[in-house]
């Protein structure tokens, strides 16, 4: 099965109060004993080289403007997954993300028991824009993260 798109739950909603944008994306996996730091590791720590490119070429267009980039982020947190700081942790979810001067964004990664076999992965991002660069910002890269988030999220389903 291939990730779909969902309504956010209203719990990860409420993890970025006055959020403009979100969006989740889930898929179903055979594993009982997967939990929310191995879907989160699973799904974010390897990037495609492809992806890492498009990253490379944000990080140099949006270092004029003062903003965070991805290879900036192990200055900001030890705790990663990826170049994803590390909000909170508990078996069911892992809560990513980042406070910037144009934005405000998390990421949820949701894990839930369907049977005693299988489980849903939920991928739920959240974003808050503080000014018109960070709503340039997000439409901007609306299109690659719709691409982007169920592609690495297929990855949960790799043992």
């Amino acid at each position: 099965m291939r990730p779909s798109a969902r309504q956010p739950d209203a719990s990860a909603l409420a993890l970025l109060p006055g959020a403009t944008f979100a969006d989740a994306f889930s898929v179903d996996v055979d594993h009982a004993e997967l939990d929310a730091n191995t879907a989160a590791t699973r799904a974010l720590s390897e990037t495609p080289p492809w992806i890492a490119g498009l990253l490379t070429l944000r990080n140099a267009l949006v270092r004029p403007f003062g903003l965070v980039g991805t290879d900036e982020t192990g200055k900001l947190a030890t705790d990663r997954i990826g170049f994803f700081p590390c909000l909170s942790r508990a078996p069911e979810r892992i809560v990513l993300g980042l406070n910037d001067k144009h934005l405000d964004f998390r990421i949820a990664v949701d894990v839930q028991t369907l049977n005693p076999g299988s489980k849903r992965v939920i991928a739920t991002t959240v974003v808050k824009p503080h000014n018109v660069l960070g709503r340039t910002y997000l439409t901007s890269i609306m299109p690659f993260h719709k691409l982007i988030v169920p592609i690495m999220l297929a990855r949960v389903r790799r043992r």
